[in-house]
């Protein structure tokens, strides 16, 4: 008798991009094993292969196509999904690699199931047991990030998200307080909270009241921090724009109920650079707030992230930056060149800065930052904290402390430790640091 596995048709998948990419593949993929569909981890193993892709800036651009051209050469089948599917509605992947069967933009998993359905039928029995209530994840089983919205409602100059991925449109909220719990119940430690304006969420829909578990709870970020809060494990909070209200979310951090973790993608100091950028908030005193923040609560932790080079930069405006640098001692920042994306408005701008400007600048922006990072750091040594293991090879152990979000920010390893297994916590010690990294010994 032959083998079910062999009547099983397989799909190929590949996620590039952020985060906000990533739910979207755990989403197809948790719709494809619902139907039946087996995932097959190679190309020749796979009679179909989806290709979720990043458009926003051109090297992600240039990844996406070579991975679309990589895809086809090696299986010949392809539907290709995302934000690079969106540009001028999929005529730029159209273009590159015409062999494609299908295009869509970001966040279209109905469309992404047709097309499955189009170019390789549904089996007709489907194994929907297969398919866990958490869904299926492509992070490791400890950690998962949930996306509480799509879409953005500002029209930055630089940024060309909302041209594919639409207006804001928030999940309701029962919805997201389920997917938590299903999530923690499933054995998950930390649940990184994403989005494309994670402040904005429920405005939309003027912050109206849900219900979960026969409660009432508001659409909006402070109650839905509250309510993450009280699983009782790690909540970090992603791409937070720094309206007032939110800080409501610093006492729950200074209380314990999410982590004292904010990331909130700043941009730029001056001001007139900010208004060109048509940035959210850009009048708001940060220096003023991010003191107040760390009145409240010590131990936060600052993440953002900053364009260089932007049309009409001057050398003062820059320098601007670094001052505001020095004096806000960010823990962890991420700069940028300011990349002409094809259809961004301030590609229109006047003074354009040529290449080896930006570059310039960049690399004095991150000396300066290395040397913010490196005292900061030093500055944990000899304390204690609890980390959460992420991987454990032979004796060599690398964690993550409430500082760290996964693969942006620094580790923690963690030397004599093999004990210890991924999705664990741990006490340790702090015992040496570099510019982005901690090394530690645990408390016995």
């Amino acid at each position: 008798m032959s083998s079910l596995k062999q009547f099983t048709p397989k799909i190929g998948f590949i996620s590039l991009g952020c985060p906000k990419a990533l739910v979207d593949s755990e989403q197809i993929l948790t719709q494809l094993r619902a139907e039946g569909y087996g995932i097959s981890p190679s190309y020749e193993d796979a009679d179909l292969v989806v290709v979720n892709t990043c458009g926003f800036i051109d090297r992600a651009v240039e990844e996406s196509l070579d991975t679309i051209g990589e895809a086809l050469a090696e299986n010949g089948k392809v539907i290709v999904t995302g934000c690079l599917g969106a540009k001028e509605d999929g005529e730029v992947v159209k273009r590159a690699h015409p062999q494609v069967l299908e295009v869509t933009g970001p966040h279209a998993l109905q469309e992404v199931m047709a097309a499955v359905h189009r170019h390789l039928p549904q089996p007709h029995d489907p194994f929907t047991s297969l398919v866990p209530p958490q869904g299926i994840r492509l992070t490791p089983k400890h950690y998962a990030y949930i996306k509480i919205s799509e879409g953005c409602n500002h029209r930055c100059t630089f940024c060309i998200i909302p041209s594919m991925r639409g207006d804001l449109v928030s999940r309701p909220i029962h919805q997201v307080m389920d997917e938590a719990e299903n999530l923690v119940n499933a054995g998950v430690k930390e649940l990184l909270i994403i989005s494309q304006d994670t402040s904005a969420y429920g405005v939309d829909v003027k912050y109206r009241t849900g219900f979960w578990q026969g409660r009432p709870i508001k659409t909006r970020l402070t109650e839905l921090a509250q309510a993450l809060g009280a699983l009782g494990i790690w909540v970090r909070m992603h791409y937070v724009y720094p309206y007032p209200h939110v800080d409501e979310l610093i006492p729950l951090m200074a209380e314990g109920k999410i982590l004292p973790y904010l990331d909130v993608p700043l941009q730029h100091a001056n001001r007139r650079i900010l208004k060109a950028m048509k940035r959210p908030a850009s009048a708001e005193n940060n220096l003023a707030r991010i003191q107040q923040w760390r009145q409240i609560c010590p131990d936060i932790t600052l993440r953002s992230t900053f364009i260089v080079g932007f049309p009409g930069e001057t050398e003062a405006e820059f320098e601007e930056l670094l001052q505001f640098l020095q004096e806000a001692q960010l823990d962890r920042v991420g700069c940028f060149t300011y990349s002409p994306v094809a259809g961004a408005v301030a590609n229109t701008f006047a003074d354009p800065l040529a290449e080896e400007i930006k570059e310039e600048r960049l690399a004095r922006f991150m000396k300066v930052q290395e040397e913010i990072s490196r005292a900061r750091l030093a500055g944990k040594v000899g304390h204690k904290m609890t980390v959460l293991i992420d991987e454990v090879e032979e004796d060599q152990v690398i964690a993550r402390s409430t500082a760290d979000a996964p693969e942006i920010d620094g580790m923690v390893s963690i030397a004599n430790a093999g004990h210890l297994k991924p999705g664990e916590f741990a006490e340790v010690e702090i015992t040496d640091s570099d510019a982005h990294d901690l090394e530690a010994k645990v408390v016995l």
